[in-house]
Protein backbone atom coordinates (compact mmCIF):
# COMPACT_ATOMS: atom_id res chain seq x y z
CA UNK A 1 0.00 0.00 0.00
CA UNK A 2 1.20 3.52 -0.62
CA UNK A 3 2.62 5.34 2.38
CA UNK A 4 1.17 8.49 3.88
CA UNK A 5 3.15 10.84 1.62
CA UNK A 6 1.93 8.95 -1.45
CA UNK A 7 -1.67 8.92 -0.26
CA UNK A 8 -1.56 12.67 0.41
CA UNK A 9 -0.06 13.37 -3.02
CA UNK A 10 -2.21 10.73 -4.78
CA UNK A 11 1.00 9.46 -6.40
CA UNK A 12 2.87 6.19 -6.14
CA UNK A 13 6.22 6.53 -4.36
CA UNK A 14 5.81 10.20 -3.46
CA UNK A 15 8.19 10.00 -0.50
CA UNK A 16 11.36 11.65 -1.87
CA UNK A 17 13.47 9.16 0.12
CA UNK A 18 11.89 6.18 -1.66
CA UNK A 19 14.27 4.87 -4.32
CA UNK A 20 11.63 3.55 -6.74
CA UNK A 21 11.58 6.46 -9.18
CA UNK A 22 15.37 7.02 -9.30
CA UNK A 23 15.88 3.28 -9.84
CA UNK A 24 13.23 2.86 -12.54
CA UNK A 25 14.31 5.98 -14.43
CA UNK A 26 17.92 4.76 -14.34
CA UNK A 27 16.90 1.32 -15.62
CA UNK A 28 14.74 2.69 -18.42
CA UNK A 29 17.24 5.37 -19.43
CA UNK A 30 20.27 3.09 -18.89
CA UNK A 31 21.94 5.47 -16.48
CA UNK A 32 22.63 5.87 -12.79
CA UNK A 33 19.91 6.55 -10.19
CA UNK A 34 19.42 10.28 -9.74
CA UNK A 35 16.87 11.93 -7.46
CA UNK A 36 17.49 15.12 -9.47
CA UNK A 37 16.31 13.38 -12.65
CA UNK A 38 13.10 12.44 -10.85
CA UNK A 39 12.49 16.02 -9.73
CA UNK A 40 12.96 17.23 -13.32
CA UNK A 41 9.93 15.20 -14.42
CA UNK A 42 6.30 15.59 -13.47
CA UNK A 43 4.45 12.62 -12.03
CA UNK A 44 2.44 12.10 -15.24
CA UNK A 45 5.70 12.15 -17.24
CA UNK A 46 7.22 9.48 -14.97
CA UNK A 47 4.11 7.30 -15.27
CA UNK A 48 4.08 7.71 -19.06
CA UNK A 49 7.74 6.71 -19.25
CA UNK A 50 6.96 3.56 -17.25
CA UNK A 51 4.02 2.52 -19.41
CA UNK A 52 5.80 3.41 -22.66
CA UNK A 53 8.61 1.10 -21.48
CA UNK A 54 6.23 -1.78 -20.75
CA UNK A 55 5.83 -1.36 -16.99
CA UNK A 56 2.73 -0.76 -14.90
CA UNK A 57 2.10 -0.05 -11.21
CA UNK A 58 -0.47 -2.03 -9.25
CA UNK A 59 -1.11 -2.56 -5.56
CA UNK A 60 -1.74 -6.03 -4.18
CA UNK A 61 -4.23 -4.52 -1.74
CA UNK A 62 -7.15 -2.34 -2.76
CA UNK A 63 -7.48 -1.20 0.85
CA UNK A 64 -6.35 -1.92 4.37
CA UNK A 65 -5.97 -0.31 7.76
CA UNK A 66 -2.42 0.66 8.62
CA UNK A 67 -1.34 3.22 11.18
CA UNK A 68 1.61 5.09 9.68
CA UNK A 69 3.46 4.10 6.51
CA UNK A 70 5.19 0.84 7.45
CA UNK A 71 3.79 -2.23 5.72
CA UNK A 72 4.54 -4.23 8.84
CA UNK A 73 1.72 -2.29 10.55
CA UNK A 74 -0.98 -3.46 8.13
CA UNK A 75 -3.82 -5.06 10.09
CA UNK A 76 -4.27 -8.48 8.53
CA UNK A 77 -8.04 -8.61 9.10
CA UNK A 78 -8.42 -5.34 7.17
CA UNK A 79 -6.65 -6.50 4.00
CA UNK A 80 -8.79 -6.29 0.87
CA UNK A 81 -6.95 -7.51 -2.24
CA UNK A 82 -7.19 -6.10 -5.73
CA UNK A 83 -8.49 -8.45 -8.43
CA UNK A 84 -5.22 -9.54 -10.03
CA UNK A 85 -7.01 -12.12 -12.16
CA UNK A 86 -9.18 -9.47 -13.81
CA UNK A 87 -6.11 -7.29 -14.40
CA UNK A 88 -4.20 -10.13 -16.03
CA UNK A 89 -7.18 -11.16 -18.14
CA UNK A 90 -7.48 -7.58 -19.46
CA UNK A 91 -3.74 -7.47 -20.16
CA UNK A 92 -2.83 -10.74 -21.85
CA UNK A 93 0.64 -9.36 -22.55
CA UNK A 94 1.43 -9.51 -18.82
CA UNK A 95 4.31 -11.94 -18.31
CA UNK A 96 5.90 -10.90 -15.03
CA UNK A 97 4.72 -9.58 -11.70
CA UNK A 98 7.41 -7.83 -9.69
CA UNK A 99 6.90 -7.33 -5.98
CA UNK A 100 8.54 -4.32 -4.39
CA UNK A 101 9.75 -6.06 -1.23
CA UNK A 102 8.88 -9.15 0.79
CA UNK A 103 5.68 -7.77 2.28
CA UNK A 104 4.19 -7.24 -1.18
CA UNK A 105 5.24 -10.77 -2.12
CA UNK A 106 3.67 -12.26 1.03
CA UNK A 107 0.43 -10.33 0.43
CA UNK A 108 0.34 -11.44 -3.20
CA UNK A 109 0.86 -15.08 -2.21
CA UNK A 110 -1.69 -14.88 0.60
CA UNK A 111 -4.47 -13.28 -1.41
CA UNK A 112 -3.75 -14.14 -5.03
CA UNK A 113 -2.01 -17.55 -5.17
CA UNK A 114 -5.06 -19.35 -6.58
CA UNK A 115 -5.62 -16.63 -9.19
CA UNK A 116 -1.96 -16.66 -10.17
CA UNK A 117 -2.03 -20.43 -10.63
CA UNK A 118 -4.97 -20.08 -13.05
CA UNK A 119 -3.05 -17.53 -15.11
CA UNK A 120 -0.24 -19.93 -15.95
CA UNK A 121 -1.16 -22.04 -18.97
CA UNK A 122 0.89 -23.87 -21.63
CA UNK A 123 0.67 -20.75 -23.78
CA UNK A 124 1.34 -18.28 -21.00
CA UNK A 125 3.96 -18.42 -18.31
CA UNK A 126 3.64 -15.83 -15.56
CA UNK A 127 6.79 -15.12 -13.58
CA UNK A 128 6.67 -13.81 -10.02
CA UNK A 129 9.75 -11.87 -8.99
CA UNK A 130 10.45 -10.30 -5.61
CA UNK A 131 12.98 -7.47 -5.56
CA UNK A 132 14.32 -5.55 -2.55
CA UNK A 133 12.00 -2.90 -1.20
CA UNK A 134 12.76 0.59 -2.48
CA UNK A 135 11.44 2.01 0.79
CA UNK A 136 13.79 4.10 2.93
CA UNK A 137 12.94 1.64 5.73
CA UNK A 138 14.99 -0.95 3.79
CA UNK A 139 18.28 0.55 4.92
CA UNK A 140 20.39 -2.61 4.61
CA UNK A 141 20.94 -1.85 0.91
CA UNK A 142 22.27 1.39 -0.52
CA UNK A 143 20.64 3.09 -3.50
CA UNK A 144 23.37 1.60 -5.70
CA UNK A 145 22.75 -1.86 -4.25
CA UNK A 146 19.00 -1.61 -4.79
CA UNK A 147 19.56 -0.33 -8.33
CA UNK A 148 21.86 -3.25 -9.11
CA UNK A 149 19.36 -5.83 -7.83
CA UNK A 150 16.44 -4.20 -9.68
CA UNK A 151 18.43 -3.91 -12.92
CA UNK A 152 19.46 -7.57 -12.69
CA UNK A 153 15.86 -8.59 -12.02
CA UNK A 154 14.23 -6.49 -14.72
CA UNK A 155 16.86 -6.59 -17.44
CA UNK A 156 18.22 -10.08 -16.82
Amino acid sequence: MPGQASLRAAQYYANPRNAFWPIMLAIIQRGEPSPDAVQAMTYPQRCALLTDSGYALWDVLASCYRPGSLDSNIRRNSERPNDILALAERHQELRRIVCNGRTAEKLLQRHCAASLARLTTPGRQLELLCLPSTSPAMASLTLAGKHQRWAEGLLG
